[in-house]
């Protein structure tokens, strides 16, 4: 009785380690980077609600799909320098390098999301009418044990 307890304790431990050790290997995978944002002054504000309506709702999509771990957004409380500034930071967890370089990996969901694509094009146009600089920035973690 002892042994068949001792055998599944260890059986149990065992599968609790594998478990462990692939969650930690697809983190390792996770590919992110972040994404700033530069806009005119006064209206860092529309380009954010025309982000949250035309872009953010592609992503979630790509959320439910399960290409995109996670995706954060911020702005900064308090204005820098002209040459350091920037409005708007969307950090963008992917589930791997090549989703992350994928150039359709929210085109499938146009359609579905907005049924009127010329509306669609205006208002980003119009959104990236309102920027001054866009860059990327591709983050690696650093171990500090």
């Amino acid at each position: 009785m002892a042994v068949a307890r001792f055998i599944k304790a260890i059986l149990l431990s065992s599968f609790l380690l594998m478990l462990i050790s692939a969650a930690a290997q697809d983190r390792k995978e996770y590919f992110t980077i972040e994404n700033y944002y530069k806009v005119k002054w006064g209206y860092a504000d529309e380009f954010i609600d025309l982000w949250k309506t035309n872009h953010y709702p592609l992503l979630k999509k790509a959320i439910e799909k399960g290409d995109i771990i996670s995706v954060e957004a911020e702005k900064p409380k308090l204005h820098s320098g002209e040459d350091t500034r920037f409005d708007f930071k969307v950090t963008i967890v992917f589930k791997n390098e090549k989703a992350a370089f994928d150039p359709n990996l929210t085109e499938q969901f146009k359609k579905q999301l907005y049924p009127d694509m010329e509306k669609l094009k205006k208002d980003e146009q119009h959104r990236f009418e309102l920027l001054l600089a866009h860059w990327d920035v591709m983050i690696e973690k650093i171990d500090l044990k």
